[in-house]
């Protein structure tokens, strides 16, 4: 039998002993083992913030998504902007001296009347302010004699490049109205695939001709290769000297102002896409669409969207100032606590990317995330929802100084009826009964409350609160679907559902051809548990009528297949503002832009198309906001609640939590550039991160001592039974002791 030496007995347990004692001793030292940030970075001017999908594009002529856009909308700035805090959302000059001038000609370019019967076209005038820097970047170094510093750039330099900002040489220019000219040139390339180019070459004088052009000379050479717009002109586009612009729009459009206000019209200095089209930095992956520059409060020092990106300040940003008005009854004063100082107020973001909504969640009550929102599996824990169906926070989030705001979105969900398809589709007042039945039996209602949480608020129509034709109460209420019920909307009944569907001829929801129940077909997209559920709850919607609803359950891209070619049925579908105004919602009842009319092109994805409809629509679409154009809208809108191509679903609620520290917090859908107004109060961060998350030192301390004992009892009976074993024994030896 193997015996262990004493040594090598009493070595074993003091060396976890040592382990454990210096393990405790660090526990004393340290106020938090999972920070994720140092401490340095948490006391910094800093904002953390996470994005659960990497973007994809960052190029303007082609980034479209709220998550891009969340990113660039930092970095660059188009002609205008939307201010901050007013409503209705109210546009602004950002690199103009002021808002641009209209004027209006004739076909033989004399100027006319705004509502001349000859007018012909629209001038816009932008007129920009001087000084103007663009972030330091190396695409603009020189050197003595004026020749770039980095053209061509070193391959072995280039090689170890994770960033343009590493190179150590960094200059700025002036921003020109070259500059904004030249943003619109790429935007007519097509190989450029920017996704408002066919709507722009409506308006934009010649831009449909120089689009023809310029991407045939583009198709011409090498992929890769910097192709200089410089040379080209738009006849629609002057450069009139290196602060002013002028941009001619066919006939009428005063919605063009908006487009002003987004990215795809932000400047692109010529240097940069030079620089970007060199070989080395086209093998790192280093270019426009990871690196963008622009003239905004903040430049991207790092993109590595696997993981974190890093929004830091621009050090030669120009003036601007936190607002010192705008807001209305119901904003809090707070939001002018920073009234008049300059912006940015932060001097970093970091976003880090976080897939999964439940680590987010866990790591924001840990104060590690200055804001989130509220997904399903946390909403009981966040939110209340009070019997007359109001938001508030519970009481734990209360208690840790967690604030939340809310505000229904100018977006719309629609439940869409294909008008080409023979069944569901047409304009007889059999076909308008049968769609009306089933606006009233999908209860939309019930759904915001199952699968929203209440987060959302049930549509009488196309267009938005917040959006000019928009009626609240009484006078919005859509009288085919609703009632005006003691103050509120009320759900017409099913028996009123099941009347109509008799009169279309589905009596009991029975299909008199087949004499079996009507069976009509739903296209989604559905993988997920979730999205089962929804389809369940679809079903049983027209189950209320008797009408057999069959789920066509397919993947994104062949879904979208079938809508632009009319093949799908009746489908689930949205639409968020591209800016704020009712044309932006009422041309997706268009008929010219139908999806199949267009070839798969169009926004009106259920093919509706009447003719009254589109009439009034081409009256209104550029009239500016006035009495007149709102009784158009309701005119218009009489006219689609009547044929019903739609069963108005929802308007989202958004719903954001903040930490006390965390200030000037506002939604504000259309100013993508907002976090320029944001600010944080360091200090408070640090002391609340450390209140909420002491380690619990307890069970170490509690597996010491009882380790400890444990040591004691093993060491005291080792040495008994090793006492025992060397006691002196007597041995019968023949009468001799020994």
């Amino acid at each position: 039998m193997h015996l262990t030496r004493p040594g090598q007995f009493f070595a074993s347990f003091v060396k976890p002993l040592l382990i454990l004692a210096i393990a405790l001793g660090l526990v004393a030292c340290a106020d938090q083992w999972n920070r994720p940030y140092t401490e340095e970075a948490v006391v910094s001017n800093t904002l953390f913030t996470a994005f659960s999908a990497p973007p994809k594009h960052l190029d303007p002529v082609r980034a479209y998504s709220s998550n891009e856009w969340q990113i660039i909308s930092q970095i660059l700035e188009p002609p205008l902007q939307y201010h901050y805090l007013k409503r209705p959302f109210t546009l602004e000059p950002l690199t103009l001296t002021e808002m641009p001038k209209v004027r209006y000609f004739n076909a033989e370019r004399f100027e006319v009347a705004h509502d001349a019967a000859d007018l012909a076209y629209s001038e816009f005038t932008l007129n920009l302010k001087s000084g103007i820097q663009f972030q330091p970047h190396p695409a603009f170094a020189r050197d003595a004699n004026g020749e770039f510093v980095y053209l061509p750039l070193d391959a072995r330099k280039a090689a170890n490049l994770g960033s343009p900002f590493e190179l150590s040489q960094l200059a700025t220019r002036e921003l020109t109205a070259a500059d904004y000219a030249y943003a619109i040139k790429r935007m007519a390339v097509r190989q450029n695939h920017s996704p408002v180019l066919d709507t722009m070459m409506n308006y934009i004088v010649g831009l449909r001709e120089f689009s023809e052009q310029v991407s045939a000379d583009r198709a011409e050479v090498d992929r890769e290769a910097f192709f200089d717009l410089r040379p080209y002109q738009i006849p629609g586009v002057e450069v009139v000297n290196d602060h002013q612009l002028r941009i001619q729009i066919e006939g009428v459009y005063p919605q063009f102002m908006y487009w002003l206000a987004m990215n795809f019209f932000a400047p692109v200095p010529w240097e940069v896409e030079q620089f970007y089209a060199q070989p080395g930095l086209v093998a790192r992956n280093i270019n426009f669409n990871t690196f963008p520059v622009g003239t905004g409060p903040f430049f991207l020092e790092e993109n590595n969207p696997n993981l974190r990106m890093r929004l830091v300040r621009n050090p030669v940003f120009h003036e601007q100032f936190y607002p010192d008005s705008g807001l209305t009854y119901y904003m809090p004063e707070s939001l002018l606590r920073d009234a008049g100082k300059r912006l940015p107020l932060l001097d970093q973001v970091v976003y880090t990317l976080e897939k999964e909504s439940v680590p987010y969640w866990n790591k924001f009550l840990q104060g590690y995330y200055d804001a989130s929102g509220v997904s399903s599996d946390s909403f009981d824990q966040a939110v209340q929802v009070s019997v007359s169906g109001e938001l508030d926070l519970t009481g734990e989030m209360a208690e840790k100084g967690i604030q939340m705001r809310s505000g229904i979105e100018p977006t719309v969900f629609y439940l869409a009826f294909n008008m080409l398809d023979d069944v569901i589709g047409g304009y007889s007042a059999d076909r308008q009964k049968l769609r009306q039945a089933l606006s009233i039996a999908v209860n939309y209602e019930e759904f915001i409350s199952i699968f929203m949480n209440e987060r959302g608020m049930a549509a009488q129509g196309p267009i938005p609160p917040g959006i000019f034709g928009h009626l609240e109460g009484e006078e919005g209420v859509n009288p085919y679907v609703h009632e005006w019920v003691n103050g509120e909307y009320q759900r017409k009944s099913l028996d009123t559902a099941r009347e109509l569907l008799a009169q279309a001829g589905y009596p009991n929801g029975l299909n008199p051809a087949t004499g079996r129940p009507l069976q009509l077909h739903f296209d989604a997209v559905a993988t997920g548990p979730d999205d089962r559920a929804r389809m369940d709850w679809m079903r049983k919607q027209f189950e209320t009528l008797g009408i057999e609803l069959v789920i066509r359950a397919t993947d994104a891209n062949r879904f979208q297949d079938k809508v632009r070619n009319g093949d799908a049925q009746i489908f689930f579908w949205g639409w968020g503002a591209d800016y704020p105004d009712p044309e932006n919602f009422l041309f997706l009842l268009y008929g010219p832009n139908g999806s199949v009319a267009t070839g798969g092109a169009g926004i009106n994805s259920a093919n509706y198309a009447n003719p009254e409809f589109d009439r009034l629509f081409e009256q209104m679409r550029n009239m500016e906001n006035s009495p007149e154009r709102l009784v158009i809208i309701q005119e218009m809108l009489d006219i689609v609640r009547q044929d019903a191509p739609w069963v108005f679903a929802l308007h989202p609620r958004s719903l954001a939590l903040y930490h006390s520290w965390y200030h000037n917090v506002w939604p504000n859908r259309l100013a993508n550039n907002s976090v320029k107004y944001l600010s944080v109060d360091p200090e408070l961060r640090l002391q609340k991160q450390a209140e909420w998350n002491r380690p619990v030192v307890w069970p170490l301390w509690l597996t010491g001592f009882l380790t400890l004992a444990l040591f004691i009892w093993a060491a005291r009976a080792y040495r008994a039974r090793q006492q025992q074993r060397i006691q002196p024994q007597s041995t019968n030896t023949g009468g001799r002791k020994l």
